[in-house]
């Protein structure tokens, strides 16, 4: 499909709040038509995700570490979750270091997922996503793993004020330039 196509298309998805702020922009060589061009989400005329830049406006992680580390990043805690900590501790542990171990953990998990997202949005191919964007149900693409399927799906009309207001706390588990586009979203209700 040709990148204009692809554009209009994704452009007639786009929520009537965010239209005319939301552009999808991409670069292409004309006398290097083996090479990919360069795609980029804007908001408000700034250019907020560049696939292939780190620099945006969005922090991007390098380490596991950085991660665990970001007092930004709040983790809920379920009461499960407490309890599978006590029953492999043996009930050893006191009651506050349980929610310690417990957050330490989900963590640690909720690194290793934000990195390997991370790193297949850097070599993922917009319009490729975009097109399998246009044939998925938005349901998967809000359940999906893939931060531009994230995305997309955040700024569809289809995606209505209810069930942005359901996801808060699933979006305190995805990584900052979706919560970043949730944000937009929701102040746009």
């Amino acid at each position: 499909m040709s990148w204009s196509k692809l554009k209009q298309q994704l452009e007639s998805f786009l929520s009537p709040a965010l239209n005319g702020r939301v552009e999808y922009t991409a670069t292409s060589y004309r006398y290097l038509p083996d090479k990919a061009g360069i795609c980029y989400i804007a908001v408000d005329k700034k250019n907020v995700l560049n696939m292939r830049d780190i620099t945006t406006l969005i922090r991007w992680y390098q380490t596991d570490l950085e991660i665990k580390n970001d007092s930004d990043i709040q983790i809920p805690i379920n009461n499960e979750e407490i309890d599978a900590v006590r029953q492999d501790t043996k009930g050893t542990v006191p009651e506050d270091r349980l929610i310690v171990i417990a957050r330490s953990r989900k963590i640690s998990v909720y690194a290793k997922e934000l990195l390997s997202a991370q790193s297949s949005l850097c070599k993922s191919n917009f319009n490729v996503v975009a097109t399998k964007y246009l044939s998925t149900s938005i349901e998967d693409s809000l359940e999906s793993n893939d931060i531009l399927l994230n995305i997309l799906a955040l700024v569809d009309r289809r995606v209505g004020k209810k069930r942005i207001i359901n996801m808060t706390e699933k979006m305190k588990m995805k990584h900052p330039i979706v919560q970043y586009f949730y944000e937009l979203r929701v102040s746009t209700l």
